[in-house]
């Protein structure tokens, strides 16, 4: 599976860059035993994380997070009783600032644009080896967004096809083809763009172009000929002229100008 995509451009990915001045306590929720007995392998006593308790439902969840009050959740978005959905919109309602990483599968697609709209911090898809599991627990702890360019993909598609999407966003015309592997092959293929819009140059809007096809910073830079920290320069500027928080909001909003 290809590399986890960090949202905040600015902050480094390693977790061994992390300054932990205290364990990262991690609430696990899921109504299969054997996926919770696998994350906790994956994550307990890995760079400063400890797992303080699990849960099979989204209200059993509810109880818990009040009781311990974990810095991250690492939830199922499909769950019976209630979903991880419904529990996120309570936690949020109810003023929680726990982090919620919402864990899916390919199937589940109708739930992510609801998830990311509740508050979501990022997206695991179920399969993630056990690093990128770990450095997202890691990242949503730092508040650093993170989705897999999979998840990006299907995001940036959902919201351009669909009436729903992400808050202060409208989606309005393209994806990235399915089964597209190289940058090269996306910037072949890309339809064409309208001009850069005012304020941003040709160059932003060229990378903006490239991220809204769901391209990590890497195959960004290869097909444009710059190197990893150029593009995060290019994606701050963007952030701030478009006024967005995250890559998947960026990505949203370049469709909705005609990227």
């Amino acid at each position: 599976m290809d590399a986890m995509v960090n949202e905040t451009e600015s902050e480094g990915s390693a977790g061994s860059e992390r300054s932990v001045t205290a364990p990262v306590r991690v609430l696990l929720v899921d109504d299969e035993a054997l996926m919770r007995a696998g994350l906790r392998l994956m994550i307990h006593g890995t760079h400063g994380i400890e797992v303080i308790g699990e849960s099979a439902d989204g209200s059993a969840a509810l109880e818990q997070i009040g009781a311990l009050d974990p810095d991250v959740v690492l939830m199922d978005i499909r769950m019976p009783r209630m979903t991880g959905l419904e529990a996120l919109r309570s936690l949020r309602e109810a003023g929680s600032d726990a982090r919620v990483i919402m864990l899916t599968a390919f199937d589940t697609d109708e739930f992510l644009l609801e998830a990311l709209r509740a508050g979501a911090v990022s997206f695991l898809l179920k399969d993630s080896p056990p690093q990128e599991v770990v450095q997202a627990v890691l990242d949503a702890a730092g508040d650093r967004p993170r989705f897999s360019p999979d998840v990006l993909t299907r995001l940036v598609r959902l919201a351009s096809d669909g009436t729903q999407t992400p808050a202060g966003a409208v989606g309005t015309g393209g994806k990235r083809p399915e089964g597209q592997g190289s940058a090269a092959e996306a910037d072949a293929e890309a339809p064409a763009s309208s001009p850069a819009p005012s304020g941003i140059t040709d160059r932003e809007w060229e990378v903006g172009r490239l991220v809204a096809q769901g391209l990590a910073n890497p195959e960004v830079g290869e097909a444009l000929f710059m190197s990893v920290a150029t593009v995060k320069t290019h994606l701050g500027r963007l952030y701030h002229k478009l006024q967005v928080t995250n890559r998947v909001q960026l990505a949203i909003r370049v469709l909705e100008l005609g990227g």
